[in-house]
């Protein structure tokens, strides 16, 4: 099978491993592994667009995903609101603090930009704590029930996996669509040069306040989903550690595409679940993982910044061209 015949079959591969997953798995617990993984996924399709295709550094999009948490569980708790009604109002939510965060940011860009973000998503982490009467302070929120539509709730462990990976597939669909049509290349453009975009009649506001929303509006429906799955969150979740793990996931899986950066959202989040994974694992073996978590994403990092500045994404890229040529 030659490269290009593998490309056009990768996504129904994908959705072949998807659809595999809750058929060969029983363990509930590592069913919900499988099922974080795609919350984190659905994270990072949206740090993806606004990092991997328009070149925009983020170091708050925890805050969003919390943004989104806490607004589903505020509105399905204390205001008795229909779950699927508190989902769209946690993407809302998100989609707004993204939008303030962009328009005082717009002049500002790399190391500049990280820094604006790094602020946003540490203040938020304080709102989170001191804003006691809605988010139940460093106590946590509780209670949270699970997600449903309509008179179909999703409570089994596979029923989740279902509803996760689904929100995953069109969140997807939505990012291929943009990034195959004119805001795609606009936002490659913007990654490529700045000046050079804004010379070709690229409006730069615009392609930078819409990305960051869009990724914003996906960080807090990931935020929803994980508040309803899990039915507890606390502020300790939504730090800049997180942060910088999807930033991770994202340079990792590689720029331009959406694929690479999914693939290394699955493989990161399930390096701290090892000792679940791979039967037989000693304990300590696993505990050590756990411990020096950050500093195996901090190595992938700098492992592929190195040897595949491109990111594994790229990786397979000159790979396949290489394969064709010869």
């Amino acid at each position: 099978m030659n490269a290009r015949t593998l490309r056009a079959l990768a996504p129904l591969i994908a959705v072949a491993l998807a659809l595999i997953v809750p058929l060969a798995v029983s363990d509930r617990f590592l069913l919900k592994v499988f099922t974080f993984c795609g919350i984190n996924a659905l994270v990072v399709v949206g740090l993806a667009l606004l990092f991997g295709y328009a070149g925009q550094v983020s170091l708050g999009h925890a805050a969003f995903m919390g943004l989104g948490a806490y607004t589903s569980a505020y509105c399905t708790v204390e205001l008795g609101w229909p779950w699927l009604l508190g989902f769209v109002a946690a993407g809302v939510v998100a989609a707004l603090g993204g939008l303030i965060l962009a328009i005082p940011s717009l002049r500002l860009k790399g190391y500049y930009l990280a820094m604006a973000t790094l602020g946003f998503g540490l203040l938020m982490s304080l709102a989170f704590i001191q804003a006691e009467p809605i988010t139940g302070g460093v106590d946590g929120f509780s209670g949270i029930p699970f997600p449903s539509i309509g008179p179909v709730e999703f409570r089994s462990a596979s029923s989740l996996y279902w509803l996760v990976w689904g929100a995953v597939g069109i969140a997807v669909l939505v990012a291929h669509n943009i990034t195959s049509l004119r805001p795609g290349r606009a936002m490659r453009a913007l990654h490529g040069s700045e000046l050079g975009a804004q010379a070709c009649g690229v409006d730069i506001v615009g392609v930078k306040v819409r990305t960051f929303v869009v990724s914003a509006l996906m960080a807090g429906l990931a935020g929803a989903l994980y508040a309803g799955v899990v039915g507890f969150i606390s502020p300790s979740l939504f730090t800049l550690t997180a942060s910088i793990t999807f930033i991770a996931m994202t340079i990792v899986g590689g720029t331009s595409s959406l694929a690479g950066p999914i693939l290394a959202a699955v493989a990161l989040t399930l390096v701290q679940y090892s000792d679940a994974l791979i039967p037989g694992l000693p304990r300590e073996t696993a505990q050590t993982i756990q411990s020096y978590q950050e500093d195996i994403y901090g190595l992938a990092i700098v492992l592929i910044v190195i040897f595949a500045p491109r990111g594994l994404a790229g990786l397979w890229k000159r790979r396949s061209a290489g394969n064709e040529a010869s």
